[in-house]
């Protein structure tokens, strides 16, 4: 079966929502975000309003999600919105937050280092050091909300169990939504800090690390913030009320 991108009209798919459209196929979050279109905590605009407020031509956005797909028909990544809850959990748990407690501390370090060496004629790595630390240190607080409140809430809801916690789903949702909110504002100043995570040319080695580091960083951030905004918190917030 042909894709909505080949099969429909332009008009019908600028019409649905960034949030949609990666529910659909999770490998087009990877293309937007090569825009700069945020289908995680901004996944409820249309793809037209998107294109719209961030200054960019729809139809150049439309040929670069159908080359995509034409070159990957069928999605190679993980696919959250069919995965079981619990396998979901899971896959959050063991690929997303595995990642960020390695990836965070390398590169907070490679940070500090790039800032002493270079802040005096670069003061924008200063900035970037000093933000970075404090989007580190509060991801680290956000992960361990989730794994020792949220995630065991939702994993007994998706059991049928009454949760150990009584504090319910919908405002720790509520507050992990607007943490996501605020690792987007980090990422936005990343990227103005680093010219879209591009190295100057007397950038050392260890300045580009941690650029490319960081942009992978983000790609992850992306994919797992998605996969928790838009499929783990309303498949919760719908297990409590289907529970009571």
């Amino acid at each position: 079966m042909r894709s909505e991108l080949t099969s429909l009209s332009s008009a019908r798919t600028l019409a649905r929502t960034l949030k949609d459209l990666v529910l659909e196929r999770s490998d087009r979050l990877t293309v937007l975000m090569e825009f700069g279109l945020d289908a995680c905590c901004g996944g409820d605009r249309t793809l037209e309003a998107a294109c719209a407020e961030a200054r960019i031509e729809p139809a150049t956005v439309l040929d670069a999600l159908r080359r995509a797909e034409n070159a990957s028909p069928t999605p190679t990544s993980f696919d959250a919105a069919s995965a079981g809850t619990e396998e979901l959990l899971t896959h959050i748990l063991d690929r997303h937050h595995v990642y960020l407690r390695r990836e965070l501390p390398r590169l907070d370090v490679l940070a500090r280092k790039v800032a002493a060496a270079h802040g005096p004629r670069h003061p924008e790595t200063i900035e970037l050091a000093a933000t970075f630390s404090a989007f580190a240190a509060e991801l680290e607080l956000h992960m361990q909300k989730e794994e020792i409140v949220l995630f065991p809430t939702i994993t007994a809801l998706a059991r049928g169990q009454a949760p150990v916690h009584h504090c319910g789903v919908d405002a720790p949702v509520a507050a992990m939504r607007m943490e996501h909110e605020r690792a987007g504002d980090a990422i936005h100043t990343f990227r103005r800090l680093t010219h879209a995570y591009t190295a100057p040319s007397d950038a050392c080695a260890t300045w580009r690390a941690l650029v490319d580091g960081m942009k992978a960083l983000e790609a992850d951030l992306l994919e797992h913030m998605h996969e928790e905004n838009n499929v783990l918190f309303p498949r919760a917030c719908a297990l409590a009320e289907r529970v009571g």
